[in-house]
């Protein structure tokens, strides 16, 4: 056994030390922290792993969308799964604010006054639904007359990114060429609008294309490692596709739901290795955090070690 040490926190200490004294400390969820930012640089240095980062929509309408921006930038992963929402806030930040609010407030006030509630994110009206509509409606007409009729939803996120500015997630995305796959493509309001569109126009989302490009990339890789934040159809769509290469090498879970109701949003690790969706030996670990919180710090740490 190793002796649990105290941390010795120091002016001006670096995020890295930091994070490396939690996992000294041997502190509950820190310690796991610790253990958690080791296992996701194993990953990322493993050249013969393809590594897929997962996560839910609700973290991109917060500032953790520049902390996935910046790991996209640096090509830490290969690809991405998440949801539709994810599109959604991408795009309408990129062109309006959202604000800092309250989660103890009156939503039917708030509903009257035009503006939706993401935990204590406060969503104009404008900022949302509108600016997308308005965006999509225009994206779309240029796709279209370049002869595109029929793609897949990464293709719709290259196609969105390359006309987003550069703090954008999706511009990161088409620049580097590392595919978003949206298996809930229509979960949203771009989905909702790629659907409208189609009523006039002959266009079609291609979701068997994403499947395909998505098997053959798990299928050519030697490793697989995934960052899976949260639950939800996201990280079910990126365990479906791992079983078929016997699982995960690498896998960290960041989730805050609880796994007694036998939700997948709050499934362990150790339990996706009963299905084969992670091996038996693999690195693997569940921490029980805030993303918002946990990411932020891992990117810092991260960042000190390249």
């Amino acid at each position: 056994m190793e002796k649990i040490r105290d941390f010795e926190i120091e002016k001006g200490m670096s995020i890295n030390g930091l994070i490396k004294q939690m996992k000294e400390s041997g502190g509950f969820t820190s310690k796991k922290l610790g253990e958690c930012v080791d296992i996701l640089e194993k990953m990322i240095k493993d050249k013969e792993c393809l590594r897929i980062l997962s996560f839910p929509a609700c973290i991109i309408a917060t500032g953790t969308r520049g902390v996935i921006k910046d790991m996209v930038k640096e090509k830490w992963f290969d690809v991405l799964i998440t949801t539709c929402g994810t599109l959604d806030h991408d795009l309408a930040r990129s062109f309006k604010d959202y604000y800092h609010g309250k989660f103890e407030v009156d939503d039917a006030e708030l509903y009257k006054k035009g503006i939706h509630r993401i935990g204590n994110v406060f969503v104009p009206k404008e900022s949302y639904g509108l600016i997308i509509e308005e965006k999509m409606r225009e994206f779309l007409k240029e796709i279209c007359s370049e002869g595109k009729k029929e793609l897949a939803s990464y293709e719709i996120s290259w196609e969105i990114g390359k006309r987003l500015k550069e703090d954008s997630i999706l511009y990161w995305c088409y620049k580097n060429k590392i595919p978003v796959f949206i298996p809930g493509i229509t979960d949203g309001a771009v989905g909702y609008n790629l659907w409208l569109f189609s009523q006039d126009k002959n266009f079609k989302v291609d979701v068997f294309k994403d499947e395909k490009v998505l098997s053959d990339l798990i299928w050519e890789a030697k490793k697989l490692g995934g960052l899976i934040i949260g639950g939800g159809i996201s990280k079910h769509h990126t365990i479906w596709h791992a079983q078929f290469k016997n699982g995960l090498d690498y896998a960290v879970y960041i989730t805050t739901a609880v796994e007694w109701d036998g939700s997948l949003s709050g499934a362990k690790t150790r339990e996706a290795i009963s299905w084969g969706k992670i091996k038996e030996k693999a690195n693997h670990l569940t921490l029980e955090c805030d993303a918002t919180i946990a990411l932020p710090l891992i990117l810092s740490a991260l960042k000190e070690r390249f």
